[in-house]
């Protein structure tokens, strides 16, 4: 599978972004990674205590942070202060990645060759970018798009007016009609009182078995992949933003919505309109009630209801008063 962004990038010396900070002028950022897979030529980013254990096992070549925080970031790595983490961060993905801040058309659709894709199924319409992989005897709708790079695994079944970008598709996969996968995320950071946009050079990960109902969207990583895991079920209009990753076995019901880096265990059950706030972790085997807000992480076996979502028999007895 593409291990990589679906990305042009550039080489880039930080030296020439950072100009007045102290650290190897000569360092040469080969890419942009979270601090758990970060490597020696990657740069990464720290800008919350609530990451310290993974910028102190860090293995990143420099890190982006603030000085309160500099203190976490091992010998290794080379600290580099700065005052918002995230705005220079974008600064530095949009040089690397200079065409991931927007999802321009892609120019290389064309129909699809029988003689390529000779066990794979089309309606009609269907339109194919360049270095497309579909695996064999899966079946694509009318009027999809599937633009270049994207991986289907074998036996899916990709509805109509389906448009797939940036993304890894397992064996097995049901999309239905109308879905939106693979696209930019709603990334901007205020400053001055202009909305910079946060350049999203992530993929979708969808694993195997899992079924996505009609009319879904799910944004691509920023820096990370969205990932949803193997047998998992959403029902209609489901919005999955940028970095979330879901466990597998689990259940979300229509309109539900994920903020983004949302953290989802496994055998999770969500029901309809909930929304989970972003940057949360949402334990195994637990249950979350139809129009929920849940706005704190919640542990393991837990069943919660309401708006802030509470345990349930708190929630039971506060309707009662």
């Amino acid at each position: 599978m593409n291990s990589d962004s679906f990305f042009k990038k550039k080489k880039i010396k930080l030296a020439h972004i950072f100009p007045s900070q102290k650290f190897n002028r000569n360092f040469i950022v080969k890419n942009v990674k979270p601090l758990k897979i970060a490597k020696k030529d990657d740069l990464s980013f720290f800008d919350s205590i609530k990451y310290k254990s993974d910028v102190i096992s860090t293995n990143a070549g420099a890190c982006l942070t603030i000085s309160n925080l500099e203190k976490y970031v091992p010998k290794t790595t080379q600290a580099i202060i700065v005052k918002n983490v995230l705005f220079d961060l974008a600064k530095v993905l949009s040089k690397i990645y200079p065409e991931a801040h927007i999802d321009y058309p892609d120019s290389s659709l064309k129909k699809p060759s029988n003689k390529k894709y000779k066990s794979v199924k089309f309606g009609n319409n269907v339109l194919i970018g360049k270095d497309v992989k579909i695996g064999n005897y899966t079946v694509i709708g009318s009027n999809t798009i599937i633009e270049h790079g994207v991986e289907i695994g074998k036996n899916c079944v990709i509805g109509s007016g389906v448009i797939l970008k940036n993304s890894l598709i397992g064996e097995r996969v049901v999309i239905q009609d109308n879905c939106k996968i693979g696209q930019k995320g709603f990334g901007f950071i205020p400053i001055k009182n202009n909305n910079f946009k946060f350049p999203h050079i992530g993929r979708v990960v969808i694993s195997d078995n899992v079924e996505i109902a009609s009319s879904c969207t799910i944004d691509r990583g920023s820096v990370d992949d969205t990932v949803i895991g193997n047998n998992t079920y959403l029902d209609n209009q489901v919005h999955i933003a940028h970095n979330v990753k879901i466990g597998s076995n689990c259940m979300i019901a229509g309109q539900v919505g994920f903020a983004g880096s949302a953290i989802i265990g496994n055998n999770v059950s969500i029901g309809g309109q909930a929304g989970i706030s972003g940057h949360l972790k949402i334990g195994n085997n637990v249950r979350i009630g139809g129009g929920s807000g849940v706005v704190k992480d919640i542990d393991d076996n837990q069943v919660v209801m309401g708006y802030p979502a509470v345990p349930l028999k708190e929630f039971l007895k506060n309707s009662k008063k």
